[in-house]
């Protein structure tokens, strides 16, 4: 028998109360950092209560792995649907790259709380379940893709999918988090619009340079 329609209306707004919580986290703990966030400023800016807000996920570390959790969430969807099964290995990789590059420009919150989480070595993220295999199924459509370029003889066979998934992370990473340094040190802002689209080619003939050398 169908939910009465209330019910399904509750459903909805506790979904939808719970996404506004957890998008407004993710910006105040990328800005502040975990120590420097405040849960009584994420209730503030949202619709909701400080009391509501531990109803929905316990208590501030919590809401922090959580927000992590979207986070990762995101990119991996984006990994685990590409299709390029169909495309020769060299564009399937580039394809990869040029995806993962899209996502963190477009996404720096992602970034800062990476970088955030590295500072507390990782001793947050390391209570979650979820993260734990959430990579297995984006590292299987890499690891496929190398297969296919290693049987047509393309490809060399001594590196593996996490070292690529390194490799394409390593840029895409160093790229956001390091844009001010680098500006004030070189003065090259790596986000300036007049070279995204060198930048973008750059990191795909990299990566497909070094699988094919």
């Amino acid at each position: 028998m169908a939910a009465p329609s209330s019910e399904v209306e509750r459903q909805r707004d506790k979904e939808r109360t719970r996404a506004e919580i957890l998008a407004v986290a993710t910006r105040e703990f990328a800005d502040k950092g975990y120590a420097g966030a405040r849960v009584d400023e994420i209730a503030a800016r949202t619709s909701t209560t400080k009391r509501m807000i531990y109803y929905y996920f316990g208590g501030k570390e919590q809401l922090y792995v959580a927000a992590l959790e979207r986070a990762y969430a995101t990119i991996r969807a984006l990994e685990r649907d590409l299709d390029v099964d169909h495309l020769e290995p060299e564009e399937a990789i580039r394809r990869l790259a040029e995806l993962t590059f899209d996502h963190h420009e477009a996404n720096p919150d992602f970034i800062r709380l990476v970088s955030i989480e590295n500072i507390h070595h990782g001793e947050h993220i390391a209570h979650s379940e979820a993260l734990s295999g959430m990579a297995n199924p984006a590292l299987d459509v890499l690891t496929r893709i190398l297969d296919r370029g290693r049987e047509a003889g393309r490809f060399r066979d001594d590196v593996d999918a996490l070292d690529i998934h390194m490799v394409i992370s390593s840029f895409c990473v160093f790229r956001l988090a390091n844009r001010h340094t680098f500006s004030a040190i070189f003065g090259r802002d790596m986000l300036d619009p007049k070279r995204r689209a060198h930048y973008r080619l750059m990191l795909g003939d990299l990566v497909i340079e070094y699988l094919t050398a």
